[in-house]
């Protein structure tokens, strides 16, 4: 069993970036959303609400990135270090997290609303209930998530045997994707740990699924499948299950890589 692919989405909702290896920190995947739009009560802007994330491009470079969508001029942003200070949150029932206002006009030009892009300057700012001492970023509640290519197999089985279209693992916005291991071998992960390279991983939880999962991450289009099928074969443990939570084992400060070609292992 080994790591398929790599993947990091800078801003909460935008199109993943492709990655042959990866910087791993506490808090997750080095830059994986450290950035986020908000709306006017300071919660976070996702594709749940509006699709068009899909085509909002994030190219990174030391100390920010650049912002590209259809219809506007590139934007450079430096990480708002010294930025004023605004509470955010992930939902709108979920404690404020700090964060730093980056800006507003070129995001409200993009969704077409008033909204606001902010940076979150040290994720230690933001802790996981369930895990004390945890760190994350903005991602919905934890640092990595692993989704396994047969595991997907398997789902894109029963959707063909309902006459829909199969789906790419993309739709589930997975960090680290496995192949080699059998169709939902990571169900018997959790509560357990992974080595992944020369790093190590607890599997805190299965993964609840939303209607991102119906949003195709290319063209933005919604429609109602891997959710529908998922529902069918999948519903457990309060929600439609698929892929798993990972929380890296590393100390405050410490760091680690991933790559492509590396070999993941469970341990008892």
């Amino acid at each position: 069993m080994r790591i398929a692919e790599l993947h990091t989405y800078p801003v909460k909702g935008c199109h993943r970036l492709d990655h042959d290896e990866a910087l791993v920190e506490p808090c997750g995947l080095a830059g994986d959303r450290r950035w986020m739009m908000i709306d006017a009560d300071g919660v976070g802007i996702t594709q749940r609400e509006t699709a068009l994330l899909t085509r909002l491009t994030v190219h990174r470079r030391p100390g920010g990135l650049r912002l590209s969508a259809p219809g506007l001029p590139d934007l450079d942003l430096d990480e708002p270090a010294d930025g004023p200070k605004v509470g955010v949150r992930i939902f709108s029932n979920k404690p404020e997290v700090p964060a730093r206002f980056a800006e507003s006009e070129w995001s409200s030009a993009f969704l077409g609303r008033d909204v606001r892009l902010v940076w979150q300057a040290d994720p230690v700012g933001r802790t996981i209930p369930e895990s004390p001492g945890s760190q994350v970023s903005l991602a919905d509640g934890y640092p990595v998530l692993l989704a396994n290519l047969a595991s997907l197999d398997a789902v894109n089985d029963w959707l063909v045997e309902g006459g829909d279209e199969p789906v790419p693992i993309h739709r589930f916005r997975p960090n680290l994707v496995v192949e080699g291991a059998p169709a939902w071998a990571e169900d018997g992960w959790v509560g357990k740990r992974l080595r992944i390279g020369e790093l190590t991983f607890q599997v805190a939880s299965h993964c609840a699924r939303c209607r991102v999962t119906t949003i195709d991450q290319e063209s933005g289009e919604t429609g109602r499948q891997p959710l529908h099928v998922l529902g069918k074969h999948r519903r457990f443990g309060g929600g439609l299950m698929f892929a798993v939570n990972l929380l890296p084992e590393l100390a405050a400060g410490a760091t680690g890589v991933l790559r492509i070609g590396d070999e993941v292992t469970p341990l008892e």
